[in-house]
């Protein structure tokens, strides 16, 4: 029975370091610009796909949603914080539909099945990212209005990089998912 119990333990908390460690990756990704045509890149849909890819939607929620509530209570973990905002009022601006996409992607990426082939694992990963930008866009239209050029605002820019990323992604998911079986 004491065996049962220290093993519960070590599990908790293994899984409590993941989640921090992948808060702190999440971070490091939104602060991190690449120069990338023809907007600067930041490699967070990245790591959003690789916390749901590798430890599953569970731990994957749980880190992004961390990440989340440290910006909304005030830690300038997001993107462009503390430079134009920090907490909630940066959270309900323009991108909050991207960063509620974070939990659908990381779900999904999470739960679906990458252990076939890598068209289809390119074709799962398109669907997660593209989850997290028709978010981030109904919201921008929502918040900007419908008249403006929504794709053109929310999403065009970043098609290219994203691109890049979700190669990238594709290339190295069976070496990820080996990262399952280590937790």
């Amino acid at each position: 029975m004491e065996l049962a119990k220290v093993n519960l333990n070590n599990k908790i908390l293994r899984y409590a370091l993941i989640v921090f460690i992948g808060s702190l990756a999440l971070t490091f990704s939104a602060k991190l610009r690449i120069p990338f045509y023809p907007v600067p890149m930041t490699m967070q849909t990245f790591v959003v796909l690789f916390l749901g890819i590798s430890f599953g939607y569970k731990i994957g929620l749980a880190t992004v949603s961390l990440y989340l509530f440290e910006g909304i209570i005030g830690f300038p973990v997001f993107s462009n914080s503390p430079e134009k905002g920090v907490g909630i009022i940066y959270f309900t601006g323009p991108t909050m539909g991207y960063l509620i996409g974070f939990l659908a992607a990381t779900f999904f990426a999470g739960y679906l099945n990458f252990k076939t082939n890598i068209f289809l694992i390119f074709v799962k990963l398109i669907i997660c990212v593209s989850i997290i930008y028709i978010l981030g866009m109904i919201w921008l239209g929502n918040l900007i209005g419908w008249d403006k050029p929504i794709f053109d605002l929310g999403a065009k820019p970043f098609l290219l990089a994203e691109l890049f990323k979700i190669t990238i992604l594709t290339l190295l998911t069976r070496v990820i998912l080996n990262l399952r079986k280590i937790i």
